[in-house]
């Protein structure tokens, strides 16, 4: 009799070869560079890895949430959506080393988790990624790199929108549920989530959440509002429950 777990990939599994595979080809407005962590930093692609062995190992559905594109302290260091180092290490136990990074965002989604019941119980039922699972940065003035959205372009938004909808289709085939989808951005990403979704029916509804970044950069003090407010919508009951 054939072993169903040596058949079935566990979602850990298909999120690593998914990682290992992920790539973009597509032209570029003038000063903007694609961000693949997993083909830049190897440690990147070994620490993720062991992150999702870690809270991935098995077939369980989660509820997919999405931010907009990677940044370059989170998981353009660690290759984990809104981790920066720190969170890596105090909250999921790894350590991805010669890197120290900190990422506000991060601080808060971790206080959300933390608010949540911890990585365990949130990673048992949610899995992060972003509309483009490949980040991007452009050169400024002092000639440094800095974070860079896709939709800062319409050429650009228009460039990623079939990796996007593929990265969707993705993230599905992974294991998520399709009843609610969680937007991080309740702006420009929840608009083009929502016309997305309106065209190919992904899911059922779509839950808007403020994006972390702005809920440390202009609403820091009401942080723990945020959190209860993430927590309350997180908590929707699953299908089946």
């Amino acid at each position: 009799m054939t072993d169903k777990k040596s058949v079935n990939p566990t979602f850990a599994q298909k999120v690593i070869h998914y990682n290992k595979t992920l790539h973009l080809n597509i032209p570029l407005p003038d000063g903007i560079r694609i961000m693949n962590p997993f083909r830049e930093n190897p440690d990147a692609l070994e620490v993720s890895s062991a992150f999702y062995k870690k809270f991935y190992s098995d077939n369980n559905k989660r509820r997919l949430i999405v931010g907009i594109n990677p940044g370059r302290f989170g998981a353009g260091v660690t290759g984990v959506p809104f981790t920066d180092t720190k969170r890596l290490q105090e909250k999921c136990g790894l350590h991805i080393a010669n890197t120290t990074t900190h990422e506000p965002s991060s601080v808060f989604v971790y206080e959300v988790v933390d608010a949540y019941g911890g990585v365990e119980k949130f990673y048992a039922d949610f899995y992060i990624n972003s509309i483009s699972p490949l980040g991007f940065v452009k050169l400024n003035s002092n000639n440094r790199e800095v974070n860079y959205n896709y939709y800062d372009s319409k050429e650009l938004q228009e460039a990623i929108t079939p990796f996007a909808i593929q990265s969707i289709r993705d993230h599905i085939s992974m294991g998520c549920h399709t009843d609610i989808c969680y937007c991080l951005g309740t702006g420009k990403n929840l608009k083009f989530l929502t016309k997305l979704n309106d065209e190919y029916e992904f899911f059922q509804k779509i839950i808007p959440l403020e994006h972390p970044r702005y809920v440390m950069q202009y609403k820091s003090k009401l942080r723990d509002e945020y959190v209860r407010k993430f927590v309350e919508l997180l908590s929707t009951p699953f299908p089946g429950s």
